[in-house]
């Protein structure tokens, strides 16, 4: 049986402001039925815990460049070696910025690549297709009885 999910938990640094910062957890989720996204759930304290979705290939390039426009940007601290990843999110006028440690975000991204390797998100699509079609002629076919 294929595991469907990934799931890890992070701590993160959330950035109010230059002097104050708390650390949250984060659970990053994965799953195969969606298979090009990668889900962040920030619990924040206080407040129901906030979700969003992007992509996994965004999450992957931002761990090593400035990666992202619009509302999720995400770039290394230090472009020379593997540091810490800013997060940035933005709704309207409100941002929130959050800073993570990288390998956590790397081991997660490993275990995603092992569920569904990058690249091959398309092939996953097709295989769940064929699969359901194919189902679907054995069904028939018994269904039909014996001719």
């Amino acid at each position: 049986m294929m595991r469907e999910s990934v799931q890890a938990e992070v701590l993160m640094s959330f950035l109010v402001s230059e002097e104050l910062s708390f650390k949250i957890p984060v659970e990053l989720r994965y799953e195969t039925r969606d298979p090009y996204a990668v889900r962040m759930t920030f619990h924040l304290p206080g407040d129901a815990p906030v979700t969003w979705a992007f992509g996994r290939e965004l999450l992957l390039d931002g761990i090593n460049r400035p990666s992202g426009d619009g509302d999720v940007h995400i770039a290394p601290t230090d472009p020379e070696g593997l540091s810490d990843v800013s997060i940035r999110l933005q709704v309207g006028g409100d941002r929130a910025l959050f800073r993570a440690s990288a390998p956590p975000l790397v081991a997660f991204l490993d275990r995603t690549d092992k569920l569904v390797p990058l690249g091959q998100e398309q092939t996953l699509g097709d295989f769940e297709d064929s699969l359901e079609a194919a189902l679907g002629r054995i069904l028939a076919e018994e269904s039909a009885g014996p001719a």
